[in-house]
């Protein structure tokens, strides 16, 4: 089992900025994908809609879990 070691300040700091710098650019694929839902698309379309979705909420969970683990550490 290993032990969690805190992070040091000025490395937090950066690795917060990181992940707001991320959470602006997911923020726009979350625009443009929910302005692509507002037209309507042939099914083969619709399915990379539906996969880019997909990975957009995966990626906002894991910047958000990412968020969660320099409070908790920091």
């Amino acid at each position: 089992m290993t032990e969690n070691v805190p992070i040091q300040p000025e490395q937090a700091k950066e690795i917060r900025r990181l992940a707001h710098d991320l959470s602006n650019a997911l923020e726009i694929i979350v625009q443009a994908n929910y302005l692509l839902n507002t037209i309507s698309h042939d099914e083969s379309a619709k399915q990379w809609i539906q996969l880019l979705d997909s990975g957009v909420l995966q990626a906002a969970n894991i910047n958000r879990s990412l968020r969660e683990y320099i409070v908790a550490n920091s």
